[in-house]
């Protein structure tokens, strides 16, 4: 049992790190700016610019397979490249990815849709959750009804992400009314659609700065061939795609708490209170204690759940764990951050107000602490996991 990174993932770390503190943390100041002024964080050439500066040293599809240009450095080493670009809320990804659902479709729609999307040609999303099935995924209500080799898609699907510069989505809907009925898995079926097949998105302002999209079907037409997956096995895609996503949620998590923490402390060292370092005060003490123990316990389990996905076994339990612990446990320690700074931290000067409006999202989308509590004592009470045996 080895429990430290190997030299291999100690050097992508160390090179992702100096990437991030080099080309990424200089333009906070820009984005926060731009922000503010109603503006795009980063226009999209300069994305387009450090996408490549990544590319031209190594980095370019940091968890695709080879086979497919990617470097396929695993989870595990995936969790720590995320841990390291959370650290700044500049918006930046590796190109040269796709949805994990989207290697399940035939060669035909992996030349129209994967590889394009890969090369940074076009932009998927995916869509599942509806105004009235958020963390309840088998109570949708968006249908789609067989019309010669056409399927004609009616319904509404919310807080999609990046459904307002998809070129495509990977959408969700009911295709079996009686199987769906029956058990809320069955007779759902996942579609490819085109946004020039008809549907529309419309942007969603929240309290911090990402804007997911409502996106609008009405009598949008798609050609059978565009079925991705299997016809009414559409539910297992979706929560394929979900659990993904939960673990890597802990893993943003872990990397911006790590980066402010160090600002507290830093700024304990500097700030004086009644002649001394307010670092000297056991209030302040120990809130710095708590956090980093928080922290380590976070990172471990994120990386328990890439540890488990990499070994080809179900990770979803211990995903559900990095995901509410990570994201709790990233709120506390973000709320401390500012608490240490006092009035400072609550300004618009400093970007820990920004990261508060974030961080709170963290404990929402891809399954709310409620549903992970949920699924982790369920899992429990039902015998499928069992305490201790899992080492």
């Amino acid at each position: 049992m080895d429990l430290r990174l190997t030299e291999e993932q100690k050097m992508v770390q160390t090179t992702i790190r100096k990437f991030v503190e080099k080309e990424l943390m200089p333009l906070e100041n820009d984005v926060l700016r731009n922000e503010r002024e109603g503006k795009p964080s980063l226009p999209a050439e300069k994305i387009e610019e450090l996408q490549q500066k990544a590319k031209d040293a190594g980095f370019w599809g940091i968890n695709t397979p080879e086979e497919y240009g990617g470097a396929d450095l695993g989870q595990v080493m995936y969790a720590i490249v995320m841990m390291e670009v959370a650290k700044t809320f500049v918006p930046f990804t590796f190109g040269g990815s796709a949805d994990n659902i989207l290697y399940y479709g035939n060669e035909e729609q992996k030349e129209k849709y994967l590889l394009p999307t890969i090369s940074g040609e076009k932009k998927s999303c995916f869509a599942l959750t509806e105004p009235g099935a958020g963390s309840d995924t088998q109570n949708i209500k968006m249908t789609a009804e067989k019309d010669g080799d056409e399927w004609v898609l009616n319904g509404e699907k919310t807080f999609i992400t990046g459904g307002n510069e998809a070129d495509f989505v990977m959408v969700i809907a009911i295709t079996d009314k009686e199987a769906h009925a029956a058990n809320g898995r069955d007779g759902v079926t996942c579609f490819i659609a085109e946004r020039d097949m008809g549907w529309k998105s419309e942007y969603i302002d929240t309290m911090g700065e990402w804007g997911p999209a409502s996106l609008i079907f009405d009598q949008v037409r798609v050609p059978e061939e565009n079925i991705l997956g299997e016809l009414d096995r559409g539910y297992d895609l979706g929560l394929e795609w979900i659990g993904f996503a939960r673990w890597i949620v802990g893993a943003r998590a872990v990397g911006s708490a790590e980066r402010l923490l160090n600002m507290a402390i830093d700024y304990s060292k500097e700030r004086e209170t009644f002649g001394k370092p307010i670092s000297t005060r056991q209030a302040i003490q120990w809130q710095i204690a708590d956090s980093a123990v928080e922290l380590e316990a976070a990172k471990w389990l994120v990386l328990n759940a890439a540890f488990s996905l990499d070994n080809g076994e179900d990770n979803r339990h211990y995903a559900s764990m990095a995901k509410l612990y990570g994201a709790t446990k990233g709120n506390d320690i973000i709320d401390r951050v500012m608490q240490i700074h006092g009035g400072m931290g609550y300004t618009k000067e400093l970007p820990i107000e920004r990261w508060y409006r974030e961080a709170r999202l963290w404990r929402i989308y891809d399954g709310t602490d409620e549903i992970q509590r949920l699924i982790i004592s369920r899992n429990l009470l039902k015998g499928n996991v069992k305490l201790g045996q899992h080492i």
